[in-house]
């Protein structure tokens, strides 16, 4: 376990290089999602075989979750993106990345990239979308629901879920309840600023959405094609928003390839152009 210091606040970082000394020939950063999530999403699923391809893998716990710090207040999207940045700076790493983003770890992902497209090679979204207009208030009825269903009524929530889902889903709804209960989470990422269609087309890299065929989000598949001048899409069918977890082989296996096509010298070289 590494803790890095920010300046701001102490994040909690994973890094999972090649192994047997080979050479690394990309470096991803993986960003997880809200409240039940946290690094180990990736840590058991695609951060191993990104490492055996040869990917330096970046791995980090959002402020509030996981092993990182949990300030009272400042969980604004901007305020998740300038981790990422401050983050990238306090690890020396200066070329440009592959983002890789779960749910509202996209989002802080593809901000990243609209911020600083000089430091972006890829985007890959994994059930996820950029921040619209209509991604804010969204994600504010999702927040009203967990505080309304998990910290006012957290007792008899937390016994069904552990009723139907086990007790290890029990045990993180009741960290989320309670990381949505003691900070200002719930009331920041709704009042976010989000990016106009212009910015969100300023995004030049390799764009890859994968969206479970069973989910809403599936539904922007032909948008994000139509507003990113490269863009590809995935829809997994048989899978709703747990897609990365489910089908981690067919999800990696995707994103795997835009990175290596991405990497290739030849595409190195047309980026630099």
């Amino acid at each position: 376990m590494a803790m890095v210091d920010t300046g701001q606040l102490r994040l909690h970082v994973q890094r999972m290089s090649p192994p047997d000394g080979r050479p690394v020939t990309a470096t991803a950063v993986l960003v997880h999602g809200l409240l039940t999530d946290s690094l180990a999403s990736y840590y058991f699923t695609l951060a191993p075989p990104f490492a055996l391809a040869g990917i330096d893998v970046v791995m980090y716990d959002l402020r509030g979750h996981g092993r990182s710090a949990r300030p009272a207040t400042g969980y604004t999207l901007d305020d998740n993106i300038d981790d990422l940045e401050a983050l990238l700076d306090r690890l020396d790493v200066t070329g440009p990345v592959h983002l890789v983003g779960n749910s509202y770890g996209g989002t802080v992902a593809f901000g990243y990239a609209a911020r600083h497209p000089e430091r972006a090679a890829s985007v890959s979204l994994i059930e996820s979308e950029p921040a619209t207009d209509a991604w804010a208030p969204k994600l504010g009825n999702i927040l009203d629901r967990v505080l309304h269903e998990l910290a006012h009524n957290e007792d008899d929530a937390i016994a069904w879920i552990s009723a139907n889902r086990g007790h290890n889903t029990a045990r993180l709804a009741r960290g989320a309840a309670k990381l949505a209960r003691e900070t200002s989470l719930s009331q920041d990422i709704p009042a976010s600023g989000v990016l106009t269609e212009n910015q969100i087309r300023a995004v030049r890299c390799p764009v890859l959405g994968v969206y479970g065929g069973d989910s809403d989000l599936a539904l922007l598949a032909p948008w994000l094609q139509s507003v990113l001048p490269d863009c590809r899409t995935v829809v997994v069918p048989g899978h709703e928003h747990s897609v990365l977890v489910e089908a981690a082989g067919t999800v990696g296996g995707h994103i795997l390839s835009l990175i290596q096509e991405a990497s290739a010298p030849e595409a190195v070289e047309v980026a630099v152009r």
